[in-house]
């Protein structure tokens, strides 16, 4: 259990390191280095998504034949439409001001914060999974496949915690403000993975469809927010090279060190 403890906060500290940022930076970013680091994040997460949680999961489901597909096909598209369904009824805003989920009348820094926490969300989730597979003694995982798992989230959540934190420093937000905003961010994500935890418990017979979940849920993350973050205006060449090393660097890590 100590392993899961530190496991579950590691993508957390990524989280309050990249909020750190507003300490040593001033202003807002430049639009160049924020592509650069969401197109990084994104790539990561493709990979984490694909390497980490449906490969293992196809390798569950392996004993069934012409139909080995079934499992993580059902378990990623549910995890797509869990997030449309957050994205629907959560109201939050983005960095480009846009507005989505349901109308209120939350402030815009607390519906970027939220926009931030569900983007959290399926972070969180994707540790809870891979930790019960490995706590639960499932083959397919290992705990070293844990850890870097959760580095990689880690390491892609520097980058979200310092975007998060940055526009709300360049509008005048104090720096402690806005760091604590940064951090509170994250804090969804230990909740979503221990409380997965706890249910991979009850539901482990179903891991390989919990694990596509977990990745149909980044999925969406990845195309409805961050490749088009990334896409839109100048710089896109950087969003390219980036998302590449960020999907090469998750990678090397899962395939080296698992």
């Amino acid at each position: 259990m100590l392993y899961v403890f530190i496991g579950v906060l590691i993508p957390f500290l990524g989280t309050c390191l990249g909020s750190s940022c507003v300490f040593f930076l001033r202003g807002d970013m430049n639009d160049k280095l924020k592509k650069g680091l969401t197109a990084f994040a994104a790539g990561i997460m493709v990979s984490a998504s694909f390497f980490s949680l449906i490969v293992p999961a196809l390798e569950e489901s392996k004993d069934m034949g012409k139909f080995a597909f079934a499992p993580a096909a059902i378990g990623f598209l549910i995890g797509m439409l869990f997030l449309l369904a957050l994205d629907i009824v959560i109201p939050h805003i983005h960095n480009d001001k846009s507005e989505e989920g349901v109308k209120s009348g939350l402030k815009n820094t607390t519906k970027m914060f939220l926009a931030v926490a569900l983007h959290n969300l399926p972070e969180g989730m994707t540790v809870g999974v891979i930790f019960a597979g490995w706590l639960y003694g499932n083959q397919t995982i290992s705990l070293m496949g844990a850890v870097v798992m959760s580095i990689g989230i880690a390491l892609q959540n520097f980058p979200e915690g310092a975007i998060v934190s940055m526009p709300l420093r360049a509008e005048g937000m104090p720096k402690g403000k806005t760091f604590l905003y940064g951090v509170l961010s994250g804090v969804v994500e230990p909740i979503g993975a221990v409380l997965t935890i706890f249910a991979a418990s009850v539901f482990l017979p179903i891991l390989p469809y919990l694990l596509a979940f977990a990745a149909g849920a980044m999925f969406y993350v990845v195309v409805e927010e961050l490749i088009p973050e990334t896409a839109r205006g100048e710089h896109t060449n950087v969003s390219t090279v980036c998302f590449a090393i960020g999907f090469v660097v998750m990678m090397a890590l899962d395939i080296g060190l698992a």
